[in-house]
């Protein structure tokens, strides 16, 4: 067992709330400030949001706080999910469902970071039921929470071995997204602007080549429904379960071979998804049955640019009817130009699932060795770890 001392969160931590600047205030909004909600919580590091205040928003309706400052919600709906932290990369504002942690110069804030996480169910466990069936989280709960003291150099150890995880993961999105918006634009120049190779040549035919066709979705592509599959049914796998808008676990079973292709059916629609990999779509998702001769790649793409949110026929719940896209125009390019298509992607999809799996895999080691480098039942004394500058800064900040 760890000797470091454990003492109280509140002791060691000096607490902030938030706020929204009014609303009808147009000197508040659309300045140069991020401003966090609950909902952006879901990402560890916070650089940017969608919504930005300005100087006064940020002095009259919120809180603005430094870089290498922790994040915590203490309010809404997600808490009954889960307890969402986060660190800031830059300069912002948060609204008051969060609070912000400001540690003694003892405590650095990275592994401040990292041991809350560790904590994360133990932490929603002990929130209350708030007003509307929200969640909250008292502030002597918080304050209260113990926390071991680990020396400062160790804590930078263990933060420093965290740390480059979530480097390594950072990176390998950031190139997936390059992968992934290379892959738009050659789509977009090809069959949105028409400038595919060889397109001086083509003989049009009504606004088309003359070797593409006009059909409806239905002999374009076939969606199904998903398959219901209860949370408690789940069994520790290797195949994606895919729900509305991402990958929502993994289970020991499947039901659709790759390429996998499915957007949201009930709930959150527009979004498009393709795994390469045998598949259990949910039943809050469409995937697609059959390809009709096409290829997945100009599908993905097609289905991307059709803004399938628009369909939405639901009252209450967004939900999204496939006979109301029975009917709607495809334009589909001959085979020819459709190989030619996937002989470009084909390399740039294979690597970005690669880097996805990396990634993982890299998730699962990190925080496999969390509660471990935390506890202090993984010593890091002896490492030599050579911390990078930006994480010397960190850790005596």
């Amino acid at each position: 067992m760890s000797s470091w001392p454990v003492v109280a969160l509140g002791s060691k931590v000096r607490f902030l709330s938030g706020g929204t600047p009014r609303k009808d205030e147009a000197k508040y909004w659309n300045g140069e400030i991020p401003w966090v909600g609950s909902a952006e919580m879901v990402q560890r590091r916070i650089s940017d949001t969608e919504l930005h205040v300005t100087e006064d928003g940020a002095r009259e309706g919120s809180k603005l706080v430094s870089a290498n400052t922790v994040l915590v919600v203490v309010r809404g709906m997600s808490l009954a999910k889960e307890f969402r932290v986060a660190i800031t990369e830059c300069e912002l504002t948060f609204n008051q469902d969060l609070k912000a942690l400001q540690p003694a110069a003892d405590l650095s804030a990275v592994f401040l970071f990292y041991y809350l996480l560790s904590q994360n169910s133990a932490i929603r466990d002990s929130a209350s039921e708030a007003a509307h069936g929200t969640k909250k989280l008292d502030m002597s709960v918080l304050e209260q929470w113990p926390i071991p003291l680990p020396p400062l150099e160790v804590q930078g150890k263990i933060a420093a071995i965290l740390s480059a995880y979530d480097d390594l993961i950072a990176n390998n999105q950031r190139r997936i997204a390059l992968l992934e918006s290379m892959a738009e634009e050659i789509y977009r120049e090809w069959f949105v602007r028409m400038r595919f190779p060889g397109h001086q040549q083509v003989q049009p035919f009504e606004r088309l080549p003359s070797s593409w066709t006009l059909k409806p979705f239905n002999d374009f592509c076939v969606l199904k429904r998903g398959y219901d599959l209860p949370d408690s049914s789940m069994q520790p796998g290797d195949y994606p379960v895919i729900a509305s808008t991402s990958i929502k676990g993994f289970h020991n079973e499947f039901k659709v071979n790759p390429p996998v292709i499915t957007t949201g059916r009930s709930g959150s629609l527009g979004t498009v998804l393709l795994v390469n990999k045998e598949s259990w779509p949910l039943n809050t998702a469409l995937y697609v049955k059959d390809f009709c001769g096409n290829s997945p790649f100009l599908i993905f793409y097609t289905l991307r640019s059709l803004k399938l949110e628009t369909f939405n026929v639901g009252a209450g719940v967004p939900t999204l009817n496939r006979n109301h896209l029975s009917n709607v125009g495809i334009a589909v390019p001959d085979a020819a130009l459709q190989r030619r298509f996937a002989a470009i992607l084909g390399p740039m999809n294979a690597q970005a699932s690669a880097l996805f799996e990396v990634n993982e895999k890299l998730a699962t080691t990190r925080d496999a060795l969390l509660p471990h480098l935390i506890s202090g039942k993984l010593k890091v004394d002896h490492l030599d770890i050579q911390l990078p500058p930006s994480m010397r800064e960190k850790v005596t900040a």
